[in-house]
């Protein structure tokens, strides 16, 4: 991919999301929400505090990321739907997967 992110904004990947209900019920694509995990791909450099300092994003290209259903912007680079977002539209980072 030649996209680097800049300031605190992140790229991710949406991770889909099991397509059975917990009773085995298979679920069509036209009725699945969104999944709501991806994986970060990049991630810019931080963004700038009051004193003009450089402050590091917590989020780093590979994290499994947890985010709400309509963050940031939807963009299709080489032919892949990511999503770019700022760091503070992202929840957390799921550990130990």
């Amino acid at each position: 991919m030649n996209f680097r992110p800049l300031h605190g904004r992140v790229v991710v990947r949406r991770i889909e999301e099991d397509m059975k209900t917990a009773g085995g019920i298979i679920v069509p694509g036209t009725a699945k929400e969104k999944p709501m995990q991806g994986e970060a791909i990049a991630a810019g450099p931080g963004v700038r505090d009051g004193s003009g300092k450089l402050v590091p994003l917590d989020v780093k290209k590979g994290d499994r990321v947890l985010f709400g259903k309509w963050p940031g912007t939807e963009v299709k680079i080489d032919g892949e739907e990511l999503a770019i977002m700022k760091e503070s539209d992202i929840f957390g980072v799921i550990e130990g997967k």
